[in-house]
């Protein structure tokens, strides 16, 4: 992230930890989904955590979870709550969260829009992943959404402070830039209706 996109974090975050999931049912659906994909033996990547609810509530599933945020105060909420024992919050940005690889599986859940350099990051992660190591991400596709909420509302909310900016990704330019980067996709759902929130497993295979 920038400095300016971890001031934004830094300032909303107490207002984001207080926020309530808005489709529980589709949340819980996902989280199914990834804990579906793990293995006890598994030490994972989270980049971009946020205050750790998803976190807390996979490293149950893993031998180790490592959840990395740019933001020192989201991650100051993340240490305040209850959470499994293998389970470290670390501040550390997208690009400089891999210490510990190569990790069997990386967790970027509503972070890939947000990141400075979406191929590079995928790059680096898919570098510091095992040989048939797992991507599980979750990324706002903004560019499909209508031409009134693109071009109109989002730019509102951001001059207003309200929404961080970020990249507006097509989910077929997301689905390309991670084969680009090495992966191959297993797996790609959609949860709950909100349309432009794609859900992708992607793996590394052996080169």
């Amino acid at each position: 992230m920038t400095d300016r996109s971890t001031q934004f974090w830094d300032r909303v975050a107490e207002r984001y930890a207080a926020r309530p999931i808005k489709d529980v049912a589709a949340y819980d659906a996902m989280l199914t989904d990834a804990a579906s994909w793990l293995s006890s033996t598994d030490t994972v990547l989270e980049i971009g955590c946020g205050t750790g609810g998803t976190a807390i509530r996979l490293a149950p599933h893993v031998a180790h979870w490592r959840a990395t945020d740019g933001s020192a105060e989201m991650i100051r909420i993340a240490c305040s709550k209850a959470a499994p024992a293998n389970l470290a919050f670390v501040v550390a940005e997208a690009e400089h969260a891999f210490e510990g690889a190569p990790f069997d599986v990386i967790c970027a859940f509503l972070v890939l829009h947000l990141v400075p350099d979406m191929p590079a990051t995928l790059r680096a992660i898919h570098q510091h992943m095992k040989t048939g190591g797992l991507l599980i991400s979750k990324t706002y596709c903004f560019r499909d959404m209508n031409f009134a909420m693109r071009r109109l509302a989002i730019p509102a909310l951001q001059l207003a402070g309200l929404i961080p900016h970020f990249a507006v990704l097509r989910a077929e330019q997301l689905r390309r830039a991670m084969v680009a980067a090495g992966f191959v996709i297993e797996a790609s759902h959609v949860f709950g209706s909100n349309q432009h929130a794609h859900y992708i497993v992607a793996r590394k295979l052996a080169q």
